[in-house]
């Protein structure tokens, strides 16, 4: 983006996270949910991280949150109630660090404090001689709202304190601060009786939460069996490490959390992380994270405060399973029932532990509906851990540039009419879902481009969902759109788009055979891929276009076994446009044709003729093909008086009875692996 674009699209974000901040702060009312609110404020923290020229004070990177309760008493805070700033990759936690060591002047390895981040509504409790006085919520960090009576209602917050420990005296003035939760399990119970009552339920714990401090009559807050974690002392005691006010909080007698570590460097705090993003739906609580925080209390006051929050600490959260990205593009899938598919290109996002590229957008319908224009930013949500939905369009932050999204009229597979069908558009020709379908199966097939792990099952998988239209599309897959598949696994993804790239160098005859020429076997293949090569250096699909887009059906009877029924077919497959495009296409996706290393018609095996039946123990009936012709041989799938060997594996065919009746050697295995040896 130029400076201008970056500096417009700023402002827009700007204003859409101030009022969905507003909404859910001041009005209790969530307009979108916090992960896409979080997504939104990373984008504009990274943009001004760029142009530090565009920050203002009015930033919402640059404040804590929206204004307080008007029904409830103000109350300023002792120090500001600050907030983290997000980090969700490890590389984005090691260029945290590099930013604070460059601050501080030393580098700095650790030790830091590592705690569960809890997603609840953030509290601050004052004590006057042992005896709790005030309780605020952070409001706008400076000014919040008191909300002592609700707070007193909550059991786990003591009204006295009393220290267990002879060593920690009680302070005469104590400021702490923590969160309000709630349990999974008393949300749920305590949604079963908002629904009882006939009463709108809440979305997740947090919210209940917040709500429920927010209630003017306290017996509704005690009601609702609320809890608390401490971990913070601001005022009253003078301690060294983050890791010792746990501990003096725990022993006043605070709720506090005791899935915590204190970790040496980095790499400890990487698999804290990750041991929690895969346990926590063991907790009783929802967490959305960990807090990061630099263990030295010296250290961390030295750093200071970067815009509102500590640039010695962070929130280094979980995947999100929802996120904001930009729509890129619309294309159209053919799904094996002919049912056309409309699936979203976006920019690379990641989202519930994956980084997806496209979303099904279902049909013209859910588009309308969405209001959704090519260009448009999107919330994209994995809820569950099923298939990305587009689950809603920021149209605030359209620029204007935005396109509309219309369904073709003709089929992108075979140019056959679109017809509406309900809800979906289809293809006319009824075939055609299963000509595709069988094709793909044709092109990943062990004589083809041999991808292993690509079954029918998978191809069925595939087109339903929309990921790809046609063989080319295989090579633009991410292991994110396939991980989000149900039964897919991230390892089982990658090994798959590893399996898929591996493959994208293929012998010139093969890459032939694999379009699915009618009346073009593998034999027929490696004559045009011979008449090929001897036309130009063929490198990429493109190449071949070349060769064969303008030739004649004369021209390729001229080539030895090609006679008018398949010249005629190889020649209409290169003039169809959908064949063309689909070559072209395969050039981008980086498809590079290689060649034998030895040429036909050289080696040990020049001038003879196999045929092979039966199934071969030694190697793959592919493998022994490609070992006859590298040594000059011939291959033919059929028996005749010209054959000069016929190779009889374990349970041979008919072949075997052909060839003795026409007199041809039938060798063994055996045999055959010492003529090629």
């Amino acid at each position: 983006m130029t400076k201008g674009e970056v500096k417009e699209r700023v402002e827009h974000l700007k204003k859409l996270i101030n009022k969905y901040r507003y909404s859910r702060l001041v009005l209790n009312k969530e307009l979108i949910s916090p992960e896409a609110e979080d997504a939104l404020k990373k984008e504009l923290f990274d943009l001004e991280q760029k142009f530090s020229d565009l920050v203002t004070p009015d930033s919402p990177t640059q404040r804590v949150a929206g204004k307080p309760l008007a029904r409830f008493k103000r109350v300023r805070h002792e120090t500001p109630m600050l907030s983290f700033n997000d980090a969700f990759s490890e590389d984005d936690m090691r260029d945290w660090l590099k930013r604070l060591s460059n601050f501080l002047g030393r580098k700095t390895e650790g030790p830091f404090y590592a705690e569960l981040k809890f997603d609840g509504l953030s509290i601050e409790l004052v004590y006057e001689d042992g005896v709790f006085v005030e309780g605020a919520t952070r409001g706008d960090g400076q000014i919040g709202e008191d909300v002592t009576q609700n707070l007193k209602t909550i059991e786990a917050i003591p009204l006295r304190l009393e220290s267990v420990d002879y060593k920690i005296k009680v302070p005469k003035h104590l400021v702490v601060r923590g969160e309000v939760l709630m349990t999974k399990k008393e949300f749920l119970l305590a949604n079963k009786e908002q629904a009882r009552k006939g009463e709108k339920e809440f979305a997740n714990p947090r919210n209940m939460a917040a709500g429920s401090i927010r209630q003017l009559n306290p017996k509704i807050t005690a009601s609702r069996r609320l809890t608390t974690n401490e971990y913070d002392i601001v005022a009253g005691f003078d301690v060294a490490k983050h890791s010792e006010e746990h501990e003096i909080l725990h022993k006043l007698g605070f709720k506090t959390n005791h899935e915590t570590k204190l970790c040496k460097n980095l790499e400890e705090v990487f698999a804290f992380r990750t041991y929690w993003a895969k346990h926590r739906e063991k907790l009783d609580f929802e967490i959305d994270g960990v807090v990061v925080v630099l263990d030295d209390n010296k250290l961390f006051d030295a750093a200071g405060v970067i815009g509102k929050a500590p640039r010695a600490a962070i929130a280094y959260k979980f995947s999100p399973r929802e996120a904001t990205t930009v729509v890129e593009g619309i294309k159209v899938q053919v799904g094996r029932t002919g049912v056309l598919t409309p699936v979203a290109v976006m920019r690379p996002v990641g989202v519930g532990g994956i980084t997806i590229t496209h979303a099904t957008l279902h049909n013209a319908d859910e588009i309308e509906r969405l209001g959704l224009k090519i260009g448009d930013t999107v919330v994209i949500s994995r809820a569950g851990d099923v298939i990305p939905q587009v689950t809603k369009v920021l149209k605030e932050l359209r620029t204007g540039k935005e396109k509309e999204f219309h369904m073709p009229k003709t089929c992108p597979v075979d140019g056959s009419k679109v017809v509406r069908d309900g809800v979906a558009y289809r293809c006319s020709n009824r075939y055609c879902g299963a000509r595709l379908r069988e094709s793909l199966k044709h092109f990943v097939s062990r004589p083809a481009f041999d991808i292993q792990g690509l079954g029918p099952k998978i191809i069925d998988r595939f087109l339903d969902e929309g990921l790809i239209s046609d063989a080319a599309d295989l090579f633009a897959l991410r292991s994110g759109d396939i991980a989000a598949l149900e039964r897919f696994g991230e390892k089982s993804a990658e090994n798959l788009i590893s399996e898929i790239a591996g493959k994208k160098q293929i012998l010139l005859a093969k890459f032939i055979y694999a379009l699915g020429i009618l009346h073009t076997g593998e034999e027929t293949a490696l004559l045009l891929a011979e008449y090929a090569a001897r036309k130009r250096h063929i490198q990429t699909p493109n190449d071949l276009l070349n060769v064969f887009q303008n030739i004649t059906e004369e021209e390729l009877q001229e080539i030895p076994d090609i006679g008018p029924k398949v010249s005629a077919s190889i020649a209409g497959w290169f003039r169809a446009k959908s064949n063309t495009e689909l070559l072209k296409k395969l050039s981008r996706v980086e498809i590079r044709i290689v060649h034998d290393r030895i040429a036909k018609g050289s080696g040990k095996l020049k001038g003879l003729s196999f045929v092979i039946t039966g199934t071969l123990r030694a190697m793959a009936r592919e493998e022994a093909k490609e070992k006859i012709r590298t040594l000059g041989g011939d291959v033919s799938e059929s028996v005749s008086k010209k054959t000069s060997y016929v190779v009889a594996g374990s349970e041979p065919g008919s072949k075997l009875a052909k060839a003795k009746a026409l007199g041809v050697k039938v060798i063994d295995e055996r045999e055959f692996l010492s003529m090629i040896k």
